[in-house]
């Protein structure tokens, strides 16, 4: 072992340690590898630094953007709804369902944006069920890694593998290489979870999972008292209401009714408009009201105005989040509106929210509150457009946005280019499947028409990149270099062949499995594939076979990350939703790690043959 090689196996050593005691983040430990690797002389600044203009980083950057034009259309959401309705009170039905979803999402965008988005769904699910949320969450998480088998663009590894196999001469992997192995994989993992989410039906006290949760809609209208306060009144036809404003009609001093909310049938389905002063009554709307200061029979009013009492059940707002917003806000103490009422600021007309609750010194006061003036320290509860709500926090010279409800993230603010943004995918997918635009080109071309679609913006378009996973893997990708230009692929290759190479290329194969799926615990699943690919590969000439089964279980093994809680992004997220331990991930984690392994062994050399 020379010199070189030795400081690049510390250079190595001291990166994995540092990735496992998490001391400085990752995206720092890579540009501190690039600084080490040029001012050692290992490699010249154009090689340390060769991953910047590498064609896959370009491509995940893409894809990051393309996954947020999914969720901001709300497609995504859409997904988590139809799942619902379709399950209904099946658990079992339920498990299955949310597992091949996610895996269908995952195959097209981030993991763990997906994971992310189906949080909310399958902890109201389990609560609707009365489950443990554990028995779901898990299920979740490994779905959200099985998707990473799905097609080529699913994971960074998967794309890291192929480029190397390019770099050596060979064909990438085609879009669905791994299609068929991750669909393998995704059924062994759906029969694995009905079973295995008994064992995580424990007697746990999941009285606590609200403490890492936020506010939600049910939480503000219980503790503000609005239960039973509001109803839903549809306007029939020849309603002398019709036609006007709400200026105009008076509603709230005539008969003490509060429109807060407007439903109106756009394009095929009811959708929340504003009730501000200038918003237009018309035929078949349905007015949600606030009735907590009238003193009229409600009978009487309805028979006046020809209104029609429709049914408003307890979920009513939550169902309606991606149109309505409820924010708790409360007055600045420089503010001239301190001491006036809401009537005397036309807050409706000023700033189109509505009141529907204060509450002062923590408690939620009762009575007429637009004739109650206000006071320095008092929470108003507003309700109505989350473009308003926005505006009111970029803008804090009278009031400032306290708190935002967990459905805030539910909003999908281009809801309405949910078929453009299916389109931009749709093209993008066939572009890479004929092979005739390269796959970079072909994310970038899907980016830029969803910003011509306005599916996303240039502000939320550079949000969505994950940018520390990008400078991961341009810092990682010198070491591939390094380690052979110093020796170490073949020092790594000879003591593989050493150990195992006379046993069989199906036992080599297991051996590559069970170092990537080490390795992983340690470090991302992304390093993991920078660092074994070139030594699968390199395996693979020295037994003078093909590289492609070979390169396919370093991609495979990359994403089987459902050991611990640690070892990927998905199952930390939902460590804390599920209440799990560290020992839950390893109990269920670890035997169908095995049965991954196994079931890769023996169906990769099918497909790929030696």
């Amino acid at each position: 072992m020379n010199g070189e090689l030795l400081w690049v196996l510390t250079l190595l050593l001291i990166a994995i340690v540092l990735f496992a005691t998490n001391k400085l983040r990752m995206d720092v430990v890579a540009l501190l590898i690039i600084i080490a690797f040029v001012l050692s002389g290992t490699l010249s600044l154009s090689e340390a630094t060769a991953g910047f203009s590498d064609p896959n980083v370009i491509l995940i950057a893409a894809l990051f953007v393309i996954g947020d034009g999914l969720v901001r259309t709300g497609v995504a959401y859409q997904v988590g709804d139809w799942l619902v309705k379709v399950a209904g009170d099946s658990e079992a039905k339920m498990l299955v369902l949310l597992m091949i979803t996610v895996a269908a999402l995952g195959a097209v965008m981030s993991s763990t944006g997906v994971v992310a988005i189906f949080i909310p769904v399958v902890l109201s699910v389990a609560a609707r069920m009365k489950i443990s949320p554990a028995r779901l969450l898990m299920p979740l998480s490994f779905a959200g890694l099985i998707s990473g088998m799905m097609t080529l663009v699913a994971t960074p590894p998967n794309m890291i593998v192929s480029s190397e196999l390019v770099r050596e001469g060979f064909h990438g992997l085609s879009f669905f290489s791994v299609t068929p192995v991750g669909i393998i994989v995704l059924l062994m993992g759906v029969g694995y979870m009905l079973v295995a989410r008994n064992w995580l039906a424990s007697g746990k006290d999941d009285n606590d999972k609200d403490s890492w949760k936020r506010r939600t809609f049910r939480d503000l209208i219980r503790d503000y008292k609005l239960t039973g306060r509001a109803r839903r009144l549809a306007l029939r036809s020849g309603s002398p209401l019709i036609g006007h404003t709400l200026d105009e009609l008076h509603l709230r001093s005539r008969y003490g009714a509060n429109v807060v909310g407007i439903e109106r049938w756009r394009k095929f389905r009811r959708v929340m408009v504003s009730a501000i002063g200038n918003t237009e009554l018309k035929d078949r709307d349905v007015l949600l009201i606030d009735m907590s200061d009238s003193e009229v029979d409600l009978r009487e009013f309805c028979a006046e105005q020809m209104l029609e009492p429709m049914v408003l059940r307890g979920e009513y707002f939550s169902e309606q989040a991606r149109d309505v917003g409820m924010a708790e806000v409360t007055i600045v103490p420089d503010s001239d509106l301190i001491g006036k009422t809401l009537r005397e600021m036309t807050f409706r007309t000023r700033y189109g929210l509505n009141v529907v609750g204060i509450r002062r010194d923590g408690v939620p006061m009762e009575g007429k509150l637009v004739n109650e003036p206000l006071q320095l320290g008092d929470i108003l509860l507003v309700i109505g457009n989350w473009k308003q709500i926005r505006q009111l926090q970029l803008q804090p010279r009278d009031f400032i946005v306290l708190h935002l409800p967990a459905e805030v993230d539910d909003v999908a603010p281009a809801i309405s280019q949910a078929p453009h943004a299916l389109f931009c995918l749709a093209l993008m997918i066939a572009m890479m499947l004929t092979d005739e635009v390269p796959n970079a080109i072909a994310a970038l071309i899907a980016c830029m028409l969803m910003g011509k679609f306005r599916c996303i913006d240039m502000e939320s378009a550079y949000k969505s990149i994950h940018w520390p996973s990008l400078i991961l893997i341009v810092g990682m990708l010198p070491f591939a270099l390094a380690l052979q230009k110093t020796g170490g692929i073949t020092l790594a290759v000879d003591v593989l062949m050493d150990l195992v190479g006379g046993m069989g290329p199906r036992i080599v194969l297991l051996s590559l499995f069970v170092f990537c799926a080490v390795t992983g615990l340690f470090i991302s699943n992304t390093a993991t594939a920078v660092l074994m690919a070139p030594i699968a590969i390199a395996t693979a000439h020295a037994m003078h076979l093909s590289p492609y089964p070979f390169a396919m279980i370093v991609a495979i093994s990359a994403s089987a990350a459902f050991m611990t809680p640690v070892s990927s992004p998905v199952n930390t997220l939902v460590m804390g939703p599920g209440n799990y331990s560290f020992g839950d991930f390893v109990k269920i984690g670890v035997p169908f790690t095995i049965l991954v392994m196994i079931a890769s062994v023996i169906v990769v050399p099918w497909l790929f043959p030696f």
